[in-house]
C-alpha cells in the first residue's frame, strides 16, 4: 500500500496593515494502513511585490503550494515514511519475559 500525504494549513499570521502573510503553521499526515505519520511547524514570509497575493484572494491549495516549495515536499514526505517504516520494522520494544 503507498502511503497517503494530507497536507493542511492550520492558521496564518499576518501584517494588519497590508495583510501581508509572514507565518504559515502546516501540518502534513502521512497514513500506511494502520501505521501514521505526522509533522507540524511553521515557515516564515517576507514581502516581495512580484509574488504578492491579496489575502482575499489566497486559497489553501495556493498557501500550501507556499510551504511545499520552502521545505521540500519530497524532504518532508521522506522524513514521514522514514518514521512509518521505524513504526512496521522498530529497532527495540519494549517488555518483559514473563
Amino acid at each position: 500500500m503507498a502511503i497517503e500525504y494530507t497536507w493542511t494549513i492550520a492558521q496564518m499570521e499576518r501584517n494588519t496593515s497590508d495583510d501581508f502573510v509572514t507565518i504559515v503553521h502546516y501540518r502534513v499526515n502521512a497514513v500506511d494502513g494502520d501505521y501514521t505519520a505526522s509533522s507540524y511547524g511553521t515557515v516564515g514570509y517576507t514581502q516581495s511585490e512580484e509574488s504578492f497575493i491579496p489575502y482575499a484572494d489566497l486559497t489553501e491549495e495556493i498557501v500550501i503550494g507556499w510551504v511545499k516549495e520552502s521545505l521540500g515536499e519530497d524532504t518532508v514526505e521522506a522524513a514521514l515514511a522514514s518514521q512509518i517504516e521505524a513504526k512496521k520494522a522498530p529497532a527495540t520494544i519494549t517488555g518483559m519475559p514473563w
